[in-house]
């Protein structure tokens, strides 16, 4: 992934489609899909906090996740049409999962 080389630049369509594309995977494959969907939703309107929040909170949180990830997710939440992104995308691959199944159980 490229480096972000300051915190006012922004992310690239492709660095965007990529994270919510690692997200939505691990979301779905760990069967959380529905709260996952819930939690984003009644939390939408507070992205832009949220990714604030994650601003200010950098010090204790990039021993754990690096700076350059806190970097990409607070830009990534700065726009709410990510978070409406991000819930279309768990939606899309938990139905493909449950279509995966039923198919399998029809064999």
């Amino acid at each position: 992934m490229e480096k972000l080389r300051h915190w006012d630049d922004e992310l690239t369509d492709e660095q965007r489609d990529a994270i919510l594309e690692r997200i939505a995977q691990g979301i779905v494959r760990r069967g959380m899909a529905a709260p996952a969907v819930l939690f984003l939703e009644l939390n939408k309107p507070l992205s832009f906090v949220a990714s604030q929040s994650l601003v200010v909170l950098t010090p204790f949180l990039a021993p754990f996740v690096g700076v350059e990830n806190v970097h990409r997710y607070s830009r990534l939440l700065e726009k709410r049409e990510n978070v409406e992104r991000l819930i279309d995308r768990i939606e899309q691959l938990e139905y493909e999962r449950q279509q995966e199944q039923s198919d399998a159980t029809r064999l």
